[in-house]
């Protein structure tokens, strides 16, 4: 019997998902249906749980309701508990996982497809929103030399501290964007909400180092961030659509016990 899953969020027409892990399931001979939910902004516990009813599997959950999947799950990952996010549930019983897959995503990407090494990195995470809670931790964890969050208000920067293991203190720090004046980073991250209106971030110049990247999460455009960094010396930019196809290789993986390989599906998306 075909195995049901789906992404849900609102808008969701959009989504790569389900074509993500069509071909997965291709690749790895995996008996799944995999589709799409638009639930209603106040009707997303309903939504999810017509889907258990009727025989679901597991969900990706996207905006703008992983906060209230967080809230949904009965168990919950460390790595769900540090976003105090959920972008991934699986229905196992009576219990509702919940995982976030975000970070994951980020690192993978970054490791894999950009052969970029995070150990002894400066690294510049731009927004202190729910997508930067998300990879925090899993970017510390990396091993980066420094890791500074910068944000247009600098106490909501320094917020997303408060959740680290004390391990992190020293490596750790929040500035607002004037903060980062004279600073200069191996790589910058924008995890900000900028990229989906084309807005320019104001950042001071000369946060590039000559061998940096530029990474923005928002993925299928030429965002405003990545002109930014081109103009301000970054030897390399890169948008998010690596991190889409790893996070979901991660859900893929916790579903269903197999990870699949990700180059081709990515080149697929890329060159579509």
């Amino acid at each position: 019997m075909t195995d049901r899953y789906a992404v849900i969020g609102n808008p969701v027409a959009h989504s790569q998902s389900p074509r993500i892990h069509a071909k997965f399931a291709e690749s790895t001979g995996e008996d799944i249906a995999y589709g799409s939910i638009l639930a209603p902004p106040d009707a997303f516990v309903g939504s999810v749980l017509a889907f258990i009813a009727q025989g679901g599997k597991g969900l990706n959950v996207t905006v703008p309701f992983k906060e209230e999947a967080y809230l949904l799950a009965t168990v919950r990952s460390p790595r769900a508990q540090s976003a105090q996010a959920v972008n991934t549930l699986m229905f196992r019983g009576p219990q509702i996982h919940g995982d976030n897959t975000d970070g994951w995503g980020l690192t993978r990407d970054l490791a894999l497809n950009l052969a970029f090494s995070l150990k002894g990195r400066r690294v510049l995470l731009l927004g202190a929103g729910g997508a930067a809670r998300g990879v925090l931790l899993p970017l510390l964890e990396e091993g980066p030399a420094r890791l500074v969050i910068a944000n247009r208000t600098g106490a909501k920067a320094s917020q997303l501290l408060v959740t680290l293991p004390a391990a992190y203190a020293q490596t750790a720090r929040a500035v607002s964007f004037e903060g980062l004046a004279g600073e200069t980073f191996d790589l910058v991250i924008n995890a900000t909400s900028a990229g989906l209106t084309d807005a320019l971030l104001p950042l001071p110049s000369g946060l590039f180092s000559t061998e940096s990247l530029a990474y923005d999460m928002v993925y299928g455009r030429e965002t405003a961030f990545m002109r930014q960094a081109r103009a301000d010396g970054a030897a390399r930019v890169s948008d998010g659509l690596g991190m889409l196809v790893e996070q979901a290789a991660e859900s893929f993986f916790l579903w269903r016990g197999v990870r699949p390989q990700t180059a081709s599906v990515l080149a697929a998306l890329r060159f579509a």
